[in-house]
């Protein structure tokens, strides 16, 4: 696979989850203004229908009550794109090259053990991740 036919996919993931945190962010502002709206699109968003954003988006203008929801999710969605992708790329990056050097370490600590050292080596790196966790 190419790096752009890679870097479409992932432009579909972000779309997608973009549009679901879109959705969550209206139905939280929903829930103060309009509970109503906002139980009427929570029902609406359930059962995987945000999977495929732009699937999502062509049934919600089909929808009475959507039609007026919809310019509210692109504004939203358009907004929180600009806003991530400006932090995204550097992001992406480190926490990929962190996480490899996490795993490259475990790695490298059960190549280089002797099996006698392998319990040990195991409950260092269960009590590693759990002071991990509480940080």
């Amino acid at each position: 696979m190419q790096p752009i036919d890679i870097a479409r996919d992932t432009t579909k993931v972000v779309q997608n989850y973009l549009t679901y945190q879109a959705v969550k962010i209206i139905i939280d502002q929903l829930t103060e203004t309009n509970p109503g709206e906002a139980i009427w699109l929570r029902q609406y968003s359930s059962g995987g229908k945000l999977q495929d954003a732009e699937k999502y988006l062509d049934g919600l203008m089909s929808e009475i009550r959507g039609k007026p929801l919809i310019m509210r999710v692109l504004t939203v969605r358009d907004d929180l794109a600009k806003q991530v992708m400006e932090h995204l790329p550097g992001m992406v990056c480190v926490s990929v090259q962190e996480a490899n050097l996490i795993h490259r370490r475990r790695l490298l600590e059960r190549l280089t053990q002797s099996p006698s050292d392998a319990f040990d080596i195991d409950s260092e790196s269960d009590a590693d991740e759990s002071s991990d966790e509480n940080t």
